[in-house]
């Protein structure tokens, strides 16, 4: 057997290798963490001060992100700014979730492969008994047979967003949208995943 051929093949196979290797490494839900430019992992957090008593909080998470996750890491990081500016509750004026949803169609390269212009562009056909006679396949000709063979993903995407009004002393009572800014902390704090190093 020729030698490019069999260094090509290898080549081939360790590139695929480290493509998949980056993509599990990939492969993370966004962490609690602020949401920059560049990161390891997408996503993130962000505020922005309204008003004294007020803020606008922002949590976008990757496609491995659930809904329940983006939501709670809001509370918690609304939680958080209560706590650091010195007040005991926070209550959302204003909340909204945005889901973007994307189906991808790929044509499943398994029965397609392209070995380049030194074999000619040749792909692979076959010949196969169906029913009373056999019958040809080819990627360009022929039976639909293994041609369109497709991968079907769908992927989400969660971003929320709340305007938040601070508050001390005693929570309104006639509101279900007020949180104890401590009890968030205490009870959304086992949740929390941290971005790992």
């Amino acid at each position: 057997m020729p030698l490019m051929p069999v260094i090509r093949q290898h080549i081939t196979k360790i590139m695929g290798l480290f493509l998949v290797l980056g993509l599990v490494a990939c492969a993370t839900a966004t962490p609690y963490q602020p949401n920059l430019h560049g990161q390891k992992v997408s996503g993130g957090y962000s505020d922005r001060r309204l008003a004294d008593d007020h803020y606008r909080v922002e949590f976008v998470g990757n496609i491995f992100t659930s809904r329940d996750r983006v939501e709670g890491y809001l509370l918690y990081r609304a939680a958080e700014i209560t706590n650091e500016n010195g007040y005991d509750w926070f209550m959302l004026i204003d909340h909204r979730t945005e889901r973007d949803r994307r189906t991808y169609v790929d044509r499943s390269p398994r029965y397609d492969p392209w070995y380049g212009s030194g074999y000619l562009y040749w792909q692979p056909h076959w010949r196969y008994y169906r029913g009373n006679s056999w019958t040809m396949w080819h990627p360009h000709a022929g039976h639909a047979f293994w041609t369109y063979d497709v991968d079907v993903r769908t992927v989400e995407k969660f971003e929320t967003q709340a305007e938040i009004k601070l508050g001390k002393g005693k929570m309104p009572e006639d509101s279900r949208r007020a949180f104890n800014a401590r009890q968030v902390l205490v009870d959304l704090g086992p949740t929390i995943e941290l971005p790992k190093n």
